[in-house]
């Protein structure tokens, strides 16, 4: 099965990759690492001026009424761009849970609030807990707020890690619905990393020289961009395929969800750990701005959901596992 984008899906991902173009998001970036999250929430709220805060959110509440395709859409181009913050939490997850549990709340979270989840055991710390305007903690079947404890480190410094303690709460909710669409959008980061990574590195080959000529001439050079090339191409009809799945309630969208987020984390992975290769001992270093997506790839692998998890729930469900 082929999937491509409408017109509608290419303009709206063009119009945010223009957007994030503009903003020089490796200063950002550095930025957000280091505490200071001005300049990325500048970026949020113009972020949400274009309505990707509010993609999932109902038009009755200020939201643009989407569906999983465009959350993908848009995802991949935050993901392209390595947008810091809560993404897959404020774009995908806090509007599930709170369109079940407190729905007065969406029409903050359309115009630019900020919001971060943590749902053990897959998702044991709430992203940026410090930074987000809304703190939420799923405790089993009831949303609660969340209050943040000691930080713990990522390996990327754009990701600050918080364990929550149970606050109010908020309402009943069933989150397996959710949690799909946090994998799902995790999984459209991803795809957007790995595509940045080829982009780089596929101009770092053509540029850095070699015995006379740029290294991209080499062979060996070429065989592993086109490696790269290949499982980013065959991933992101598995990520397509499985937005298409939770916009139409198939009963094997959690399967596809999950395939979707294997495939595209060991596309991204590979695309990194060529970039790293490709660029020598430079890539090795904070001072490079490859760094920023290298490292971001390697915590969002195993983000909402480890590979082992995703994989067993496509077995599972292959076997006939409930």
């Amino acid at each position: 099965m082929r999937f491509t984008l409408d017109s509608s899906h290419q303009d709206f991902a063009s119009s945010i990759d223009a957007l994030l173009s503009k903003a020089d998001m490796p200063a950002v970036i550095r930025s957000w690492n280091t505490g200071d999250t001005g300049p990325g929430l500048k970026v949020w709220q113009r972020l949400a001026e274009t309505g990707v805060n509010g993609l999932l959110v109902s038009e009755e509440h200020d939201g643009l009424g989407a569906d999983a395709v465009d959350l993908v859409v848009a995802v991949e181009q935050l993901g392209r761009h390595a947008v810091p913050g809560p993404v897959a939490e404020t774009v995908a997850v806090a509007p599930a849970l709170l369109a079940q549990a407190d729905p007065d709340r969406l029409s903050a979270l359309a115009s630019g609030l900020l919001a971060t989840v943590a749902a053990a055991p897959h998702v044991p710390f709430a992203v940026d807990a410090d930074s987000a305007d809304l703190v939420l903690l799923v405790d089993g079947t009831t949303l609660r707020l969340g209050q943040a404890g000691a930080v713990q480190n990522s390996v990327d410094q754009s990701r600050r890690l918080f364990p929550l303690t149970a606050k109010d709460p908020l309402g009943g909710i069933d989150f397996a619905p959710a949690f799909d669409l946090g994998a799902l959008a995790t999984a459209a980061q991803l795809q957007g990393l790995g595509q940045t990574l080829l982009d780089v590195t596929t101009d770092y080959a053509k540029q850095r020289k070699q015995f006379g000529k740029p290294i991209g001439q080499f062979q060996a050079i070429k065989h592993h961009l086109a490696e790269v090339a290949v499982g980013l191409e065959m991933s992101r009809p598995l990520l397509h395929g499985a937005a298409l799945a939770v916009r139409d309630g198939s009963a094997d969208s959690s399967r596809d969800v999950s395939a979707a987020k294997v495939a595209c984390g060991d596309a991204a992975h590979r695309a990194a750990r060529v970039a790293l290769q490709v660029h020598g001992a430079i890539g090795y270093t904070q001072e490079h701005d490859l760094s920023l997506w290298l490292t971001k790839v390697r915590a969002l692998v195993s983000a909402w959901g480890t590979p082992a998890f995703h994989r067993g729930r496509v077995v599972d469900s292959l076997v006939g596992v409930s």
